[in-house]
Formats: structure tokens, C-alpha cells, sequence
């Protein structure tokens, strides 16, 4: 049977406008190093490149939300910049998702 996927939607609290690459590059980086290379594959993450006024889209198993969640929290610093990473909403839709919590649904 398939596994179903969320979609959680993050928001990055920061001074400025971030860099998507970065962002995302470091996203990446804590949740390897909090999950581990087994619960990152088995997560199933793939960080979107859909990103727009700091926030931006994860895609995940639905098992592992809780630890996708917990890894952003441990995100502190982009760049040379102090950030503050926060879920804004999870959706079972990716369209959903976009309109909802991307596309001025705040």
C-alpha cells in the first residue's frame, strides 16, 4: 500500500528576505543531522521549491510530520542571520496548501 504524503507549510521569521537556496540548504542539513539518514529516506522529505515571502512547502510522509516538525524548531541561524522557523499548516493537497497558506490565505 502507498504511503500517504502531507504537506506542511513553514514560515521563516527573519529580518530580511531570505534566499530560497539557503534556506533550503540548511533545512536540509537539520533535519539529516535530527532524523538521521535512515528517518530522512524513510520520511520520504522532499523540501519544495515553492517559496515566497519566507515561507515555503515540505512534502512528507504522514508518519513522520511530528519529527519533520521538531527538526524546524532546531533551525537558529541562516546565513548570519538569527531566524526563527514555524509550521503554519499542514494539508493532504498540494493545491490546497499554495492557495491556503502561500497565495495570501494568512
Amino acid at each position: 500500500m502507498k504511503e500517504k504524503k502531507r504537506y506542511l507549510i513553514y514560515e521563516v521569521k527573519a529580518e530580511k528576505t531570505l534566499e530560497p537556496r539557503e534556506v533550503k540548504q540548511v533545512l536540509e542539513k537539520k533535519m539529516l543531522d535530527f532524523l538521521g539518514e535512515l528517518g530522512y529516506g524513510k520520511a520520504g522529505i522532499i523540501i519544495m521549491d515553492e517559496f515566497q515571502d519566507n515561507r515555503g512547502i515540505i512534502r512528507m510522509q504522514t508518519k513522520s510530520l511530528d519529527n519533520v516538525k521538531a527538526a524546524l524548531t532546531l533551525v537558529k541561524k541562516i546565513g548570519d542571520q538569527k531566524v526563527i522557523v514555524k509550521s503554519v499548516g499542514v494539508s493532504g493537497i498540494l493545491n490546497k496548501a499554495k492557495s491556503k497558506f502561500l497565495n495570501g490565505g494568512r
